[in-house]
């Protein structure tokens, strides 16, 4: 029920994420509006079963705007009934690459039709103009064969010659919940590198396992939370089983580059002392050259320098990195070559290292309660246009100039724009129970991996 109001709730964020990556198998014998036509493949092969028997039963839901499940599996080629269930506002059909089609189902209703899926798989789409390119495009595929797709209505990533590993083992959730105020005023942390194999996202057919490099053994790095005025002394270790040197810049320092940022091999360990002279939302992030790789293979997180006089108590806080996966071949590390372009196109631009690992496991708040979002963008190449989709932010303290809710005028902010490297303190309640949709506004990147959700109550409005 909960992926079902999941599906509901990302209307917005799956009406503007792109055209689909086109399935493999199936053909077009009609251009249905918004599809172009694919070259014609051999014809389908004779039903299975008695004529007038179908093979067994589909169910496909459309919401506004995309198809859920998008990519079905049947045990083997014949005649299907396939029920379409509209749950959406706007009016939406099925139509088969064979010209099969339900008509113009309106919201709330349901019709029923009988398919030829051929051996060789069978798109589908909604014609409604706009529809398909909108994400609601899907296939049938007999078990065996490669018709793709994906399971969230919107456009999966092309991820060209890395293809997804059935045997990748599950991403590990990132929790999101802000760090607490570390106590004294005087702070001793271990940054402790290691190289280790990461699943940085998972679609249908396996995951995407990379040979990442991390500050703890995560990515992002931990966050650190601190009070203005504060010390901080950062031992940096360097094992002898890694590979390469590491450093780390912390952007909330003032230190000479060439003396706490310089480089450790494997096997040293160095001392970075500083102090939190300005408040804000900072990041860190390895320097060894070549920086961008170092930052594009997971060595980037977050420090929170509050206030002397603190923030502002609140009844939830979380803590987001954005961030890009360039990916390289299976197990390796990422694509140096891919990073490094003029016109970057990360496979996944994801929050705390994982495709869409919060639309999997939203964050959960209390209805109508006080949420603050610390929100970095660590690049390393792209903006972020960070939005919750259905929220208005009452609060925004970015790169040190601050909205209030009590301005004058009552001012407010829908998106808050980053660049890599920049920072932001974020603060909104949710009006109803429901799910919110947590996106970067450049929806280009949403079916990427940047999409997750914020559960206010028990996710449902309609209760």
């Amino acid at each position: 029920m909960r992926r079902s109001m999941l599906s509901l709730s990302v209307l917005t964020a799956a009406a503007l994420v792109g055209a689909c990556t086109q399935a493999t198998a199936p053909t077009w014998t009609f251009p249905p509006p918004g599809a172009a036509a694919p070259p014609v493949t051999s014809a389908a092969p004779a039903p299975s079963g008695s004529p007038g028997t179908a093979a067994g039963a589909i169910e496909v839901t459309a919401f506004d705007l995309g198809f859920t499940p998008s990519a079905i599996e049947v045990a083997a080629p014949g005649r299907y009934a396939v029920t379409l269930k509209n749950t959406g506002a706007a009016p939406h059909d099925l139509t088969f690459a064979d010209g099969t089609t339900t008509g113009t189902v309106k919201g709330g209703a349901s019709a029923t039709v009988d398919v030829q899926v051929p051996a060789a798989g069978l798109a589908f789409l909604c014609s409604i103009p706009g529809h398909s390119a909108a994400g609601m495009m899907g296939t049938v595929s007999v078990k065996g064969s490669t018709a793709g797709g994906d399971s969230h209505g919107g456009p999966a990533p092309d991820t060209g010659a890395v293809k997804p590993d059935p045997a990748a083992p599950k991403y590990t959730l990132h929790d999101a919940t802000a760090p607490k105020l570390l106590d004294g005023t005087t702070h001793d942390i271990d940054l402790v590198i290691e190289e280790k194999l990461m699943t940085v996202g998972q679609t249908t057919e396996g995951g995407f396992v990379q040979a990442v490099w991390t500050f703890n053994g995560t990515v992002p790095g931990p966050a650190i939370r601190v009070h203005l005025g504060d010390k901080i002394r950062i031992h940096l270790k360097n094992p002898a089983t890694s590979k390469l040197p590491h450093s780390v810049d912390f952007h909330a320092s003032q230190v000479a580059w060439n003396d706490e940022m310089t480089s450790i091999n494997p096997g040293e360990e160095k001392l970075y002392e500083w102090t939190a002279d300005y408040a804000g939302v900072w990041m860190y992030h390895c320097g060894t050259a070549p920086a961008l790789h170092h930052i594009a293979n997971g060595m980037y997180g977050m420090v929170i320098v509050e206030p002397k006089d603190g923030l502002r108590v609140v009844d939830h806080e979380f803590a987001l990195v954005q961030s890009e996966w360039y990916l390289g071949p299976q197990g390796q590390p990422t694509d140096l070559a891919k990073a490094s372009t003029g016109n970057p196109a990360p496979d996944f631009v994801v929050f705390n290292g994982v495709a869409n690992q919060y639309l999997d496991n939203p964050m959960k708040v209390d209805t109508g309660k006080k949420v603050r979002i610390f929100v970095l963008d660590a690049g390393p190449n792209i903006d972020s246009s960070f939005h919750i989709v259905g929220t208005i932010f009452n609060t925004v303290i970015k790169e040190g100039i601050r909205l209030s809710p009590d301005n004058e005028g009552h001012f407010g902010s829908q998106a808050v724009d980053l660049s890599p490297a920049q920072g932001a303190i974020i603060e909104f309640t949710t009006p109803e129970d429901g799910l919110y949709p947590v996106v970067t506004h450049a929806f280009n990147f949403v079916g990427r991996g940047a999409l997750g959700a914020v559960q206010a109550g028990d996710g449902d409005p309609l209760k």
